[in-house]
């Protein structure tokens, strides 16, 4: 990684844009080869369900933000992109997610991200219990951060009343029940 720190910024962009385009790109085509595997014996049983398949239009619809977000993320982007394969993404939404994201990631790790990694190496040089501590509390930060802002959904989600007044009161079926009787089948 030397060698492209020491590029002039543009070409170091774009040699960093190269590599992440083919290596997310080619974990979104192992993705899909494994969706492939997948339509084998039970599990294509699982896959056919109708829960999973309307999981899968939404992520085929809404994935792509996804996708490129996923680059300003550390460890996100694999998983991702095996997504985006795995559930069979369209190539006309991957594509531009994936020149998106990619490019705003090589102009990030070009600038600040070698830089960073090139200070860590070198801590980890002079003091290696330095460095893996640096790196224990870095985690505990997006850790708790993590932690924090789902609680914090969890709790505004407690909080918010149910407005009775916009439910759709013709969906509800007002069939009377007696006691005695079981519900009636809904279809």
């Amino acid at each position: 990684m030397d060698w492209i720190r020491e590029l002039p910024l543009v070409p170091s962009i774009g040699v960093l844009w190269v590599i992440v385009l083919c290596r997310a790109g080619g974990t979104y085509a192992l993705g899909r080869a494994a969706h492939r595997l997948a339509h084998r014996g039970r599990v294509a049983e699982l896959l056919d369900a109708p829960r999973v398949a309307r999981a899968i239009g939404l992520v085929q619809r809404w994935g792509a933000p996804v996708v490129a977000a996923s680059f300003l993320t550390v460890g996100f982007q694999t998983a991702a992109n095996a997504a985006a394969g795995l559930t069979r993404m369209p190539l006309v939404r991957y594509l531009p997610a994936l020149v998106v994201g990619g490019f705003v990631w090589a102009c990030i790790y070009a600038t600040i991200g070698l830089a960073a990694v090139a200070l860590w190496v070198e801590l980890f040089l002079t003091s290696p219990w330095a460095a893996v501590a640096l790196l224990v509390i870095v985690a505990a930060i997006v850790v708790a951060v993590l932690v924090h802002r789902r609680r914090r959904r969890r709790r505004a989600a407690r909080e918010t009343p149910v407005d009775t007044e916009t439910i759709d009161t013709e969906t509800i079926d007002e069939t009377p029940v007696r006691p005695s009787e079981p519900a009636p089948e809904r279809r």
